[in-house]
């Protein structure tokens, strides 16, 4: 029997998709909802794999410094960063890959999870991230 549970984290963020064949090759911004489900090999003394809260704390904090109301670009798009903030003093945050909904979930999955839950018994087995609500991209951890 495998127990996981999900916290979601909501923010808002600007990106554009370099090469993208239709307007999303444009600045706009969307609603995002993480769906951050975590796993542990065995759960704790009251029941739980993970407190909520602990989530919120790490992963939430962390997203809210780091993508909340920040343009996220991908790091060839430096030009446009360095233009942009300096004209706006806008936030942006650079990926390396250019940030589709795939490639941010994956960055949480891989890269910013691991290093938020490093010190505990748990970790993050599976990012959903919604940028509509008619649209998500989900990156599930190889076991």
């Amino acid at each position: 029997m495998t127990i996981t549970c999900t916290r979601k984290i909501i923010f808002d963020a600007g990106h554009r998709i370099v090469s993208h064949e239709n307007s999303c090759k444009f600045l706009h911004g969307h609603r995002y909802i993480i769906e951050a489900t975590f796993q542990a090999k065995q759960i704790d003394s009251v029941g739980r794999v993970i407190d909520f809260g602990v989530i919120k704390e790490k992963l939430g904090s962390w997203v809210m410094q780091n993508l909340d109301h920040t343009l996220i670009l991908w790091d060839q798009d430096a030009e446009l960063a360095n233009s942009v903030q300096n004209i706006t003093g806008q936030k942006i945050y650079l990926l390396k890959t250019n940030p589709t909904a795939e490639n941010i979930a994956a960055h949480l999955l891989n890269d910013i999870c691991p290093m938020l839950f490093d010190k505990t018994q748990v970790w993050c087995v599976k990012i959903k991230l919604h940028e509509s609500e008619n649209n998500y991209a989900e990156v599930v951890q190889s076991v």
